[in-house]
């Protein structure tokens, strides 16, 4: 299986890295993508790649939450953090207004950057979108025809936000969001109307621990081990043998990382 954004980088995974990777690999998660959330981030995403090159792979980019981060050396640093050997995408990037904790204004302009960086390098485009759709969609948009791929990870919405995301024909990341019954109801209806060949499964590990898990895990930092628990949900719902939904996952985020990761196919 393929974990297109675990956050490996983050204190809670770090510390035991060696066995949070030894654990993914006998659940049958062989390959992860580290995920940045600001240039120096992006730097220590790589740097894990570097050392776990049987498994790991980077992206690079700044999340809105660290947008006010942005300054007028970010870009070129980037670029440069973008063709090494291990990156194969550019993000994290995009909106935030739930937490607003950068400007919305900055956090537009961070992210139309990050889209022309994407443009510029040729790389997929990694996106976060919460409570800001309306936005995201209208930046978004008119760059899309010179966009490679595209995903919005970590899908919550509801079917008219899916049909948005569709027309630009970007890929769909689900998380561990689908296995909880407190709030994942607009979820839960649109998880069927992801097509095939859109839908890319995560974990966005340490976040998002799949409640069917069971009460003991509630309070424990998720891991990329626990992808099989959301694969297992989503082929229930989507009433396809579990074995059919990871082998056509594997072929999407083979098809959306068209760079790098072809490597370990």
């Amino acid at each position: 299986m393929i974990d297109i954004c675990c956050n490996l980088t983050h204190t809670k995974l770090n510390a035991q890295l060696s066995q949070v990777l030894e654990r993914a690999l006998q659940a049958g998660v062989h390959t992860m993508i580290v995920t940045a959330s600001d240039v120096a981030d992006s730097g220590a995403a790589i740097a894990l790649a570097n050392q776990h090159t049987n498994c790991l792979w980077a992206s690079v980019g700044t999340h809105p939450h660290q947008a006010e981060q942005w300054n007028d050396t970010s870009y070129e640093t980037l670029r440069d953090l973008a063709v090494r050997e291990k990156v194969v995408a550019i993000g994290e990037t995009g909106l935030d207004y739930y937490r607003n904790l950068s400007s919305p204004k900055i956090q537009q302009s961070v992210f139309a950057q990050q889209i022309e960086l994407a443009i510029d390098t040729g790389l997929p485009l990694f996106m976060h979108q919460r409570d800001a759709h309306e936005d995201f969609i209208k930046i978004l948009k008119p760059y899309r025809e010179h966009i490679n791929n595209a995903v919005v990870h970590c899908f919550t919405g509801n079917r008219a936000m899916l049909e948005d995301y569709l027309a630009l024909d970007l890929y769909i990341g689900v998380t561990g969001w689908i296995c909880d019954d407190r709030r994942a109801a607009d979820l839960r209806d649109a998880i069927t109307a992801i097509p095939d060949d859109r839908l890319l499964l995560e974990t966005d590990a340490p976040y998002l621990i799949p409640r069917s898990l069971g009460k003991s895990f509630y309070n424990k930092p998720n891991e990329p081990a626990y992808l099989p628990y959301i694969a297992q949900d989503i082929a229930q719902r989507r009433k396809v043998e579990i074995t059919d939904l990871i082998e056509q996952t594997i072929n999407n985020s083979y098809n959306f990382y068209s760079k790098a990761i072809m490597a370990n196919r």
